[in-house]
């Protein structure tokens, strides 16, 4: 089977989806991930596709113009006094473009609420065909493989998934180990990056990394290969935002070189491991 690939959008922010679906094709992606839903955060752009007929027409031209597929939508953040509903227009363009999932994650301390919100945003997406993965992010409610995993077991819905981050594995200091017993079927995509090896205990650090300071995979010290070792074969959507490599030579430049050295640390460090482990 061969290894398939996403551009994840907060690697490529500054570009609306039609430009990002050029750039992921020319650089050779099969797929990318879109955030259509408005998070509010200070000078993130403003894709919501549902809101904008002209942006949401370019970019299934787009689509169709390169071959190029819409794997996943985000960000379905579940926080307190919120309501499920608001992500049905998103939802409703993903499937429009033939998308498969909506990104998740969960803001709340309330782990109860948590649970059920997540339950109905299963619930919703389900008549579109998509499944909800859960990524857990060490700043947020939800903040550990073990937290992501007892909502999901909690929720029980077929369509719900588990997305783990590079990163995001390190810094909760999550254990490979820990991922062989979880359903296989839980995992759909995983998003790949790297960062340096010490994890900040200055949480505006933290956020900077994740945010615009993560690193091609080998530059940094997470062992991205033992991770994805312990994960089935799936689609790896890379998320890898990196301002000084962007001002430095473009978002088309960085989104090739993104999935350059991606290919090059699978094939050398997961493909060859995993097909030598088959022949013996």
């Amino acid at each position: 089977m061969t290894t398939q690939y996403s551009l994840a959008h907060l690697t490529v922010l500054g570009c609306p989806p039609p430009e990002m679906t050029y750039i992921a094709a020319r650089a050779g992606y099969d797929f990318i991930s879109i955030r259509p839903i408005l998070m509010g955060l200070q000078g993130e752009p403003d894709y919501a596709l549902a809101d904008n007929p002209t942006m949401l027409k370019q970019t299934k031209r787009a689509l169709a113009d390169t071959g190029v597929k819409l794997h996943d939508i985000e960000l379905a953040r579940v926080y307190d006094h919120m309501h499920p509903t608001k992500y049905l227009p998103a939802m409703e363009v993903a499937a429009e473009l033939g998308g498969r999932a909506v990104l998740s994650s969960i803001w709340t301390e309330n782990r109860d609420y948590a649970i059920e919100m997540f339950g109905q945003l299963c619930d919703l997406a389900k008549p579109f065909g998509l499944t909800v993965d859960l990524e857990y992010v060490p700043i947020a409610g939800v903040r550990s493989l073990a937290d992501a995993v007892q909502v999901l077991k909690a929720v029980n819905r077929t369509n719900a998934g588990l997305m783990v981050d590079t990163h995001h594995f390190q810094r909760a200091g999550d254990q490979v180990e820990a991922l062989d017993a979880l359903p296989r079927d839980w995992f759909h995509f995983a998003h790949l990056c790297d960062a340096p090896a010490e994890i900040p205990t200055d949480r505006t650090e933290l956020i900077r990394i994740m945010r615009e300071g993560r690193l091609y995979l080998g530059e940094g010290g997470i062992d991205v290969a033992s991770i994805l070792k312990h994960m089935p074969e799936m689609v790896y959507s890379i998320e890898l935002p990196n301002l000084s490599y962007v001002r430095e030579i473009g978002y088309a430049e960085h989104a090739f070189r993104c999935l350059e050295t991606t290919k090059a640390y699978v094939k050398a460090k997961v493909c060859g491991c995993q097909l030598a482990g088959s022949l013996s």
